[in-house]
């Protein structure tokens, strides 16, 4: 596929990440004004809610005080004639209307969506292998159960914050293997991982396919999982992740359609123990999507999608199978995205090795973890034929940890 034209001129370059071929939802809000349902397109954001009359859904959907919500409820044969209507507003050679356009520029961005719960997995093999060698050695990287199930820990839907919302340092309780005893302090070894959230938009009760699954799937978000190793380190053994996962979990402003990203698709990686039926591969269902991680504006991973050895439709489908009902906003993270270089690792834990190999930033400072007042931005975006299809940054600084909350 090429890029379509717009009469929006700016979405029309091949380096501008939201052309026609893309048109992600978001909701935003203009000099403190009430937040609204948009689509960006070029520069510009369409107000949906302005065009309601021309789109084939109730309108009331467009004013949704949850956002994209209402929408994703009606199921995937709206979703594609909203989305067909959407591209024929403004497809070049239709009546330009820029009245209902607002500039990207001085507009701001909420969560797209209410998120009603958030399961994160840990489905990059070489994410996992990287961590596991760390904390067991080679031989035992991987749990036993890896290559049969995708692993996940239940979040906090709570935890989730839009792109530019500053994240604060927090306490816990830490204890490392030289320590007698735990103590109280602020996170030292505060961490992000580079990751996909699959924004669910059909509801289920009970197991569905793996086809179900994929198809109930309306749009990927790019997911920044802020992770304090410290914390972690303590606490993970026997449930896994509880507090070092609770801090804050950003996500990019606007939702890229599952829809947009179908020309994209390609395979899992080969398979080393056959799958059982209900996760087997019944076809392309990973993305080509390049990633990238910028510290202070210093590009400090680059990787792909397409490396993970589980796909989001395999954990979703894999969620279902004890019973488990999933909601319309439910949000599965991809868990870290990393490939097999070095400079492909989705975290600052993998990429200084613990801390043992510090990476160099262009001022002459090293980082082994995150420091007051670092900025963390996402990227990403799949290249099509002269096209892009961008999600948007999705950023935040560390601010420092608040005084002790309890005054000891």
């Amino acid at each position: 596929m090429t890029i379509l034209n717009s009469w929006v001129t700016s979405a029309n370059h091949a380096d501008c990440p939201f052309p026609l071929n893309n048109l992600p939802y978001g909701v935003f809000s203009v000099d403190d004004g009430p937040r609204r349902l948009g689509v960006a397109i070029g520069d510009r954001i369409l107000d949906v809610a302005s065009i309601a009359d021309a789109l084939p859904v109730n309108a009331d959907v467009l004013t949704d005080p949850r956002g994209w919500n209402g929408v994703m409820e009606l199921g995937q044969a709206d979703w594609a004639a909203l989305r067909a209507a959407l591209t024929a507003f403004l497809t070049d050679g239709a009546m330009p209307r820029p009245d209902v356009l607002v500039p990207q520029v001085g507009a701001t961005m909420h969560l797209p969506f209410t998120v009603s719960e958030f399961t994160d997995f840990y489905a990059s093999k070489n994410h996992a292998t990287n961590v596991g060698t760390m904390f067991r050695g080679a031989q035992n990287a991987l749990p036993p159960n890896w290559l049969h199930i995708p692993i996940g820990y239940n979040g906090r839907a709570s935890s989730v914050v839009v792109s530019g919302t500053d994240i604060r340092r927090p306490w816990g309780q830490l204890k490392s293997p030289a320590d007698d005893a735990p103590r109280w302090a602020p996170s030292r070894r505060f961490d992000i991982e580079l990751e996909l959230g699959a924004v669910i938009g059909q509801s289920s009760q009970g197991p569905i396919s793996l086809d179900q699954a994929d198809a109930n799937i309306f749009g990927y978000v790019l997911l920044n999982d802020w992770s304090a190793r410290d914390i972690q380190a303590w606490e993970y053994q026997p449930l896994g992740p509880f507090q070092a996962k609770a801090t804050a979990t950003s996500i990019s402003p606007w939702i890229v359609t599952a829809a947009a990203l179908a020309p994209f698709r390609c395979d899992t990686p080969p398979r080393e123990v056959e799958l059982l039926p209900h996760l087997r591969d019944t076809g392309p269902m990973l993305f080509d999507i390049d990633l990238e991680v910028t510290m202070n504006d210093h590009t400090i991973v680059k990787t792909n999608y397409n490396t993970m050895y589980y796909s989001a439709a395999q954990q979703f489908a894999h969620h279902t199978t004890s019973g488990c009902p999933m909601r319309v906003g439910d949000m599965i993270g991809t868990g870290t995205i990393s490939g097999p270089e070095k400079h492909e690792r989705g975290s600052l834990l993998e990429l200084s090795w613990g801390g043992e190999d510090p990476i160099a930033l262009p001022d002459g400072q090293t980082r082994s973890f995150i420091e007051d007042g670092d900025t963390l931005t996402l990227h990403g975006a799949a290249q099509g034929e002269g096209y892009l299809i961008g999600f948007g940054e999705c950023t935040g600084t560390l601010l420092p940890a608040l005084d002790d909350p309890f005054g000891n």
